[in-house]
């Protein structure tokens, strides 16, 4: 299983076998994502630059639980809102691309994405 379109049918399955659709709203999912940013954001707060290589070498199960439960709610607001990720990304990192052009800012930290 490596594709987009076959994450998002298990994340609609695992949904949709539990009858929580009901309790999918835009709200909701929004809500229920950013819980999830914050538990991901857990492993990061407080540790110093130095401590963070070596929380993160020995983390990276728990870290990356964060960022799949990160990534569930990405691909159901995508399906259930008919937002055409696969499409919408490669659009996006073009745009990324023209307002941050590489002779502009590489090595500089004064953009954002």
């Amino acid at each position: 299983m490596d594709s987009i379109d076959e994450f998002t049918k298990l994340v609609r399955k695992y949904r949709d076998d539990r009858n929580w659709k009901q309790f999918h709203g835009p709200k909701d999912d929004m809500i229920a994502m950013l819980s999830e940013v914050g538990e991901l954001s857990e492993h990061f707060k407080w540790r110093r630059d130095n401590e963070l290589t070596e929380y993160i070498n020995t983390h990276k199960k728990e870290i990356g639980e964060e960022l799949c439960d990160v990534l569930f709610w990405i691909l159901l607001m995508s399906y259930d809102y008919k937002i055409d990720i696969k499409k919408m990304f490669p659009e996006k990192m073009k745009k990324n691309e023209k307002k941050y052009p590489v002779e502009k800012y590489k090595g500089k930290h004064t953009g954002k994405i």
